[in-house]
């Protein structure tokens, strides 16, 4: 026969706020096991000469409030074993009480019966306290496992389990990256008893010098300052809903998967820019870009009934999952080089075997010169290559005696087949020496733009207009800007 824990809530604040049949439960149990005695309730049913045994010792015997949990819900099942036992803790059993959810899975176990036996939630004293509906909306948090991700900065926070300064500030941290650090709060501390004492004070304050106990919680009250929340994905959400929708702007209502094709790949290329100037300022402004186009095509398809941002969001986060069994499942790697190789045995297997070549695999939609960096990459892997570079030197050369025999002949089309070969050759050479051909084109194009502009600043400390100058003369500026290193 299993025996019972009988679990009664003791409230949020005074003796005078117990509910009559707890009061009578308490009463009649000659031993009732507390959580702790931190509580005005406890204090004044002692002063009437009621025994409790509390597990504040235990707290001091683990580093996490897991281990503590744990021990607790061992020792009063130990008891229960033996007898039916009462257990008290502070507010309501089912708010903010993991001692409680252990004891309920232990139930579904069958190895203890359970019988949830009333109280006063801290919460409903606590809205009292900071004057606060909560049918606007609120959450109610745990102050030991905080996490930024799980905070609605538009609702109403109720922080529990902000025992000590330790926590206040793991929490104050943790909401200075959601909030301005001058954001007011409120710490409730007591809420509904005579000790009850509500103190504002602003975000970055919360862990100076201020009296905090098991009965501290703390409450953020939600942001309305529409520009604090330009943070939240949800904002720009909105903001591309409504500039899709039937008050937007005209430009964005009429665009397509097809005309914003092109936007994509210049602000992929501009983001790529900022990266190789190392420009944190602007890779931030050219991330937001590309940003901008993911949620335009998500957009639209969520106008079209098509798919929307979740199912995007829900399709990458389930392929991250899928294709890192070593960080998410139990299989092994050594280095990057495995971790690439598993990616391509299940990005394989999740495809299935229906390109009809293996150039089927490149994208299609890359910059010709990748392209080509990509088939000789994939020809490579099935042996169809040159055994040594010195057969791709010599096809470079071959091609570009090619070329100068049809730009001699005028014949235009041909001009631009055998021009492409003599491109398709270089990036052979390239691949060769492992050197990307679109990464050392862009190096080029940067290193030309900072001596062309040195060219052009030349020009104008003179006076003179371009046309004033002579090729040779912009040449000297040339390699002016060449001996200045740039």
């Amino acid at each position: 026969m299993n025996h019972t824990i009988h679990i009664t809530g003791l409230g949020a604040g005074s003796l005078e706020q117990l509910p009559l049949g707890v009061y009578r439960k308490i009463q009649e149990t000659p031993t009732v096991f507390v959580r702790t005695v931190e509580h005005p309730v406890i204090a004044e049913l002692m002063k009437e000469g009621k025994h409790f045994i509390s597990f504040d010792h235990i707290y001091e015997k683990h580093d996490q409030f897991e281990g503590v949990y744990e021990e607790i819900v061992d020792q009063l099942m130990e008891k229960a074993k033996k007898e039916d036992i009462v257990y008290a803790v502070p507010g309501h059993p089912m708010v903010a009480e993991k001692t409680i959810q252990l004891l309920l899975e232990k139930e579904e176990e069958g190895s203890v019966v359970i019988r949830i036996e009333g109280g006063q939630s801290f919460l409903d004293a606590l809205f009292t306290s900071v004057k606060v509906d909560p049918i606007e909306g609120f959450q109610l948090l745990d102050g030991t496992d905080l996490k930024k991700e799980d905070i609605n900065i538009k609702q109403h926070v109720i922080i529990a389990q902000v025992y000590d300064a330790f926590i206040a500030s793991e929490v104050k941290l943790t909401l200075m990256e959601k909030y301005p650090d001058d954001y007011p709060v409120y710490i409730v501390t007591a809420a509904g008893s005579m000790e009850e004492k509500v103190t504002k004070l602003p975000l970055y304050e919360l862990d100076h010098n201020i009296k905090i106990n098991n009965l501290t919680s703390l409450y953020v009250p939600p942001i309305d300052d529409e520009e604090l929340l330009y943070k939240e994905f949800r904002s720009l959400r909105q903001i591309i809903a409504e500039l899709r929708g039937p008050n937007g702007c005209p430009w964005d209502q009429k665009q397509t998967h097809q005309s914003l094709k092109r936007y994509l790949i210049e602000e992929s290329y501009e983001l790529i820019h900022a990266i190789d100037q190392d420009d944190i300022d602007n890779m931030i402004e050219e991330l937001g870009d590309v940003l901008l186009q993911v949620m335009l095509h998500a957009q639209i398809g969520e106008d079209d009934g098509m798919f929307s941002i979740d199912d995007v969001i829900e399709s990458i986060s389930a392929k991250m999952v899928r294709r890192h069994p070593h960080v998410f499942g139990d299989l092994e790697v050594s280095n990057a080089d495995e971790v690439v190789k598993n990616w391509a045995i299940i990005k394989e297997r999740e495809k299935g075997s229906t390109e009809t070549s293996i150039l089927d695999k490149v994208i299609k939609g890359q910059p010709a010169i990748m392209v080509a960096h990509e088939y000789q990459k994939a020809c490579s892997k099935v042996g169809f290559d040159w055994d040594h570079v010195q057969g791709a030197l010599d096809k470079v050369l071959e091609e570009w005696q090619e070329f100068i025999v049809e730009a001699q002949n005028g014949h235009k089309e041909n001009q631009i087949m055998e021009f492409g070969d003599v491109l398709f050759a270089l990036v052979n050479v390239a691949r060769f020496y492992n050197i990307h051909p679109e990464e050392a084109l862009i190096k080029v194009n940067q290193k030309f733009y900072r001596r062309f502009s040195y060219v052009e600043k030349r020009v104008k400390e003179s006076g003179r207009d371009f046309k004033q100058f002579t090729l040779e003369e912009m040449d000297e500026f040339w390699n002016e800007a060449k001996k200045k290193g740039l």
